[in-house]
């Protein structure tokens, strides 16, 4: 029939309900401020926590962009190497970053 979708059909082309939910991907309960973020995520972008209300981060703090984007401001230096190649040292810091603790630093090149 014409115009009928049929959800069970299967097969590559098969058209899928909108609420299918593959079983490496999971739909996260968000909260209604973040009601514009997709809530299906595959499992290789989910990173397991154990919550520690220390470190909960509340999201009126954050500008977020209209693109749900934020900038990230360094707090601190942690640490400081260099690494030598043949013709110069290029030295890397250990940076801080707003809204992150200190075992999410990272190291960045020096500019």
């Amino acid at each position: 029939m014409r115009g009928v979708h049929r959800f069970g059909v299967k097969g590559k082309l098969a058209p899928r309900s909108p609420n299918d939910v593959d079983r490496a991907a999971y739909r996260l309960e968000l909260p209604p401020h973040l009601a514009v973020v997709h809530d299906v995520f595959h499992v290789s972008q989910l990173k397991k926590c154990l919550r520690v209300p220390e470190e909960v981060v509340d999201a009126s703090q954050l500008q977020i962009e209209p693109d749900l984007t934020y900038e990230e401001q360094p707090i601190k230096i942690l640490d400081q190497k260099q690494r030598a190649t043949r013709r110069r040292t290029i030295n890397f810091y250990k940076v801080q970053w707003s809204n992150h603790s200190e075992e999410e630093a990272t190291w960045e090149q020096e500019e």
